[in-house]
């Protein structure tokens, strides 16, 4: 019996490369992506890593990354930034909110698409989200950011009714915790690991056709 697969869209650093270090101690076979090399990536080299180049924000770059109808378990897209620095929405010009749209909610959904044919009937599609984009949990502030996560979120379960549950493929978007990442800070109370296993464990035991949005520990969030 073969292993497992995932493809880690998005897995050169932080939480991406936190998932692709777990799921290979979890014995699966684990494809993950980068934009640039990727030193901390390139150290986990082992016969069940491939190391694939791709840009959320490119279609060209992973349209052609050679998958099989069916050859992935479980695709994951971790990619995303959190904007221009100022997150307002009276500041933001036109190139800033393409830019954060684009890469964090349009060009996720577009690859989940394009790659669909790539995971298993029965399998899961996972998206990387924030509770930030809540509508009902929030309490305003960092706009940018927050817009481009609930856009995700409408869009993703979009996919899940549409595109992956005729197919029974679960779709989940995931909240990783306040983690500590480039993105997260060190004063974030989450450590890259705990929050990977956690992510790995929810994603690991989807089944399932239908939409959830949920956090590292399995808990359902407000829409």
């Amino acid at each position: 019996m073969s292993n497992k697969t995932i493809f880690i869209l998005g897995a050169s650093r932080g939480l991406g490369l936190g998932l692709a270090k777990e799921f290979l101690a979890r014995g699966w076979d684990v494809v993950a992506s980068e934009r640039s090399r990727s030193e901390d990536l390139h150290a986990l080299e082992c016969d069940a890593l491939r190391i694939a180049t791709a840009d959320v924000t490119d279609p060209d770059s992973y349209a052609d990354l050679g998958f099989g109808n069916g050859q992935l378990d479980v695709l994951f897209i971790n990619a995303g930034i959190s904007g221009a620095k100022h997150q307002s929405s009276e500041q933001a010009t036109p190139d800033e909110v393409a830019h954060v749209m684009m890469t964090n909610a349009f060009g996720p959904v577009r690859a989940a698409k394009t790659l669909l044919p790539a995971i298993r009937d029965g399998g899961t599609l996972g998206f990387m989200t924030s509770l930030m984009g809540s509508i009902a949990d929030s309490s305003g502030g960092y706009e940018l950011y927050r817009s481009s996560k609930a856009a995700l979120n409408m869009l993703a379960k979009g996919v899940a009714e549409q595109d992956a549950g005729p197919r029974g493929i679960a779709t989940l978007a995931l909240h990783p915790g306040w983690v500590q990442t480039d993105m997260g800070g060190p004063q974030a109370p989450l450590g890259v690991e705990e929050s990977a296993t956690g992510l790995a464990d929810v994603l690991e035991s989807a089944s399932g056709k239908g939409f959830r949005y949920a956090d590292y520990k399995g808990d359902d969030l407000p829409f």
